[in-house]
């Protein structure tokens, strides 16, 4: 079984996406369906490579945080708010004021600059 912190640490990442994601910003986090059929939990682990990046604005982040949060851009920007919106990243650690930056520290081009996520605006 897996412990709490263990758990954490990929929702917390998750938290982190929902953050970078900017036509997510548009829509209220915790709607459904916002990461498909797919829980918003569940879809929080697949970044937990983000995890450092979401609580320190000066930490690296990792090729694959980029890669991941550029593929969420594409494919499910509103996922990515909510996951940064939801309890779930909360309870991971999340500082959503620093992981909103994460696209931007990756150079992700297409990133919506301007949008919002909640009280979060993508820079």
């Amino acid at each position: 079984m897996a412990s709490f912190s263990s758990v954490s640490t990929p929702l917390i990442v998750a938290v982190f996406v929902i953050l970078v994601a900017s036509e997510g910003f548009i829509a209220p986090a915790g709607a459904a369906g916002e990461c498909g059929k797919t829980p918003v939990e569940s879809a929080a682990l697949g970044l937990t490579p983000c995890l450092a990046a979401t609580r320190d604005a000066r930490a690296k982040v990792s090729p694959a945080c980029c890669s991941r949060v550029a593929a969420m851009f594409n494919t499910s920007p509103k996922c990515l708010c909510a996951i940064l919106l939801s309890p779930v990243s909360k309870q991971a650690g999340i500082n959503p004021a620093i992981a909103i930056t994460i696209p931007k520290r990756c150079n992700i081009r297409n990133r919506p600059a301007g949008k919002k996520c909640g009280k979060y605006t993508l820079p």
